[in-house]
């Protein structure tokens, strides 16, 4: 949790106990040194003493008490051992000499021979003891000529004087000192690292606390804030963040609160979520939505809009069971567009009185969302052996005028019930977007079916034909049938209009389209070619096939009686020409003539009958 503190005290104890053992070692070897310094000069003071006191007993002639003087210094505090070593030129002229005379070792013989002076611990490294071994040198210069006893040549060595010095007294001091410097080093390195310490505990606690906001932050929590713990700049750090944490929270909540108010969904009060991750979330919704409605008003038809709108539900939302019903205002019925996601006309999910009767629906009814998650009961039209199942519905009407045009309706299990009530304000969104567009492809499409509609009669015109004969033949091709085309004209119609008006005529015009619907098929087209002259594509219907359903239809029509206005009642009868695709011709618009020469010819005939196409009338046709 305190790492950087933790590593920064551990490196200041580092530099510290490295510091203090430093300061001790380097203590440890000044004190030696100094040791050794002081013992090379005492000795050699002591040593230089002691060659004048020997020349002066010499010279005094009390050389043979020198012994009692080397007892006596090597009693003097610091002098451990004094004794001489008579060099071997000496013992040529004098004999061996005392017996305080000591044998002469290895290093006495080495400073005799070389004439230099050694200075040394006396054993090993750690001894308390110093060994100097000074060599006597006869010389004749300074106020005692050595020569003049001494049969030597100049600068011989008469012998050598070897002092040892102990210096465990001033150990003692050495590590008393080192103890006490070490001692201050450390509680030096105590307080600055409790001082140190004290000094990063506000940094140390507010870098901590901005790692865990930081942290929260990544996943979207921004409640966080950093405790304000000082005047400086760590103070200002923590105010700074907290002041930045404040701002995105607002600025994210004022863009959630704008993104609700535009899928019309009420956010969650509950600002300790995810806060960032649902607002991005909703925003990349609504950008799809935007795409989506740019899809949908490049799309054709209506039908393409309600394929795309599966899509949505399917891809987008995983829902595998919903449907999607057109409702009919003017009949007040309900067509199925889609049930369970394929294009279908039979229900699933609901009683079949919503097709007869709009208001069975009550989400038409009303124009609300039912929601029959929470309330499962609350639609009487949803079936009841799928609510046993434990089934439930949500309902979304699609506003298109003022009133319900459609209802998309998603029927949820109880798993996916909860994550899609979650995202119904998303669908809605999209549904509220598709809107405006149904409603326009709606618009559009009444627009062209009025073009392609004959005003009076409600049968399709000549503009329909034009449009719709190439799919004609196509259908007979890929289906390998044939169809067949009438053409049917009332006889005697114009003295109709010339004797009793056109109003009488438009009544009789109407009279036959009701007589012509009833006598075909739903299937069949039934177009007002212009004026009295009507025309019948039987599909899937063959030249002989077709014979009988035009004697059906000329029969009701001379059995027909006509009422006019005043009660006057009229009898009339219709002419009819038929023509066969593919056995009469292998063009839509020349078996459509050929069905011309064919009325024509039932015309001349006399009226009042069918007549087949067969190549002979269009010879005679040619004749005329």
């Amino acid at each position: 949790m305190h790492r950087l503190q933790t590593k920064t005290m551990m490196a200041l104890f580092a530099v510290m106990f490295t510091l203090t053992v430093v300061i001790g070692l380097a203590s440890i070897a000044s004190f030696r040194d100094f040791s050794m310094r002081a013992a090379t000069e005492h000795t050699r003071t002591a040593a230089e003493i002691l060659r004048v006191a020997l020349t002066e007993a010499m010279l005094n002639g009390t050389i043979d008490q020198r012994d009692s003087l080397l007892t006596r210094l090597a009693e003097v505090q610091g002098l451990d051992q004094a004794r001489v070593v008579r060099a071997q030129i000496l013992e040529e002229q004098y004999g061996n000499g005392f017996a305080v005379e000591s044998v002469a070792d290895e290093i006495d013989h080495y400073v005799m021979q070389t004439g230099k002076p050694y200075y040394a611990l006396a054993g090993d490294i750690l001894s308390p003891d110093f060994r100097a071994t000074i060599p006597y040198v006869a010389t004749s210069d300074g106020d005692v000529n050595c020569l003049s006893c001494h049969q030597v040549p100049e600068g011989s060595t008469l012998g050598a004087v070897t002092l040892i010095a102990s210096f465990a007294h001033m150990r003692t001091t050495a590590l008393l000192t080192v103890l006490f410097l070490v001692g201050a080093a450390a509680l030096f390195a105590i307080f600055s690292v409790l001082f140190l310490r004290r000094l990063l505990q506000p940094l140390v606690l507010t870098a901590t606390e901005i790692e865990q906001a930081v942290t929260r932050a990544s996943a979207g929590d921004f409640s966080m804030r950093v405790q304000r713990r000082t005047d400086d700049e760590i103070g200002q750090v923590a105010t700074h963040f907290n002041h930045l944490s404040d701002s995105i929270t607002r600025r994210l909540s004022e863009i959630r609160n704008h993104v609700a108010q535009l899928v019309n969904s009420r956010p969650q009060s509950d600002t300790s979520g995810d806060l960032l991750a649902e607002t991005a979330a909703t925003v990349s919704g609504l950008v799809k939505v935007a795409q989506f409605k740019q899809a949908i008003e490049e799309d054709e038809s209506s039908e393409e809009v309600f394929l795309r709108i599966g899509e949505v539900f399917a891809q987008e939302f995983h829902i595998e069971l919903y449907s999607i019903y057109e409702v009919d205002q003017d009949l007040h019925r309900i067509h199925p567009v889609m049930i369970d996601g394929t294009p279908s006309t039979i229900l699933q999910w609901c009683h079949e009185r919503i097709l007869e009767q709009s208001s069975a629906c009550r989400a038409v009814r009303t124009g609300h969302v039912i929601d029959g998650v929470e309330n499962a009961s609350i639609c009487r039209a949803f079936d009841a052996q799928a609510y046993g199942q434990g089934y439930r519905y949500l309902c979304l009407p699609v506003i298109q005028s003022g009133s319900v045009g459609s209802v998309a309706q998603l029927v949820l299990s109880t798993d996916n019930a909860p994550c899609i009530s979650r995202m119904r304000p998303i669908i809605e969104a999209y549904l509220r977007e598709a809107a405006p567009v149904l409603q326009a492809k709606r618009l559009m499409a009444s627009l062209r079916e009025s073009t392609l509609t004959d005003a009076m009669t409600s049968l399709r015109n000549r503009r329909f034909l034009e449009e719709y004969a190439e799919t004609l033949v196509n259908q007979c091709k890929r289906r390998a049938t044939s169809m067949t085309l009438l053409m049917l004209d009332l006889d005697y119609f114009k003295p109709v209009n010339d004797n009793y008006g056109h109003d009488v005529g438009d009544q009789i015009l109407c009279a036959l389209s009701d007589i012509l619907k009833a006598n075909v098929r739903e299937s069949d087209l039934l177009i007002r070619y212009g004026g009295e002259e009507f025309l019948i594509v039987l599909q899937d219907t063959s030249g002989e096939q077709a014979m009988g359903v035009a004697e059906k239809i000329r029969q009701a029509v001379e059995a027909y009686k006509f009422k006019v206005g005043g009660g006057v009642i009229l009898n009339k009868t219709i002419s009819i020409g038929l023509a066969d695709y593919p056995n009469d011709g292998q063009a839509f618009w020349q078996v459509l003539k050929f069905a011309d020469v064919a009325l024509y010819a039932a015309k001349e005939g006399g009226r009042n009958q069918v007549v087949r196409f067969i190549p002979e009338l269009w010879a005679e046709k040619e004749s005329y």
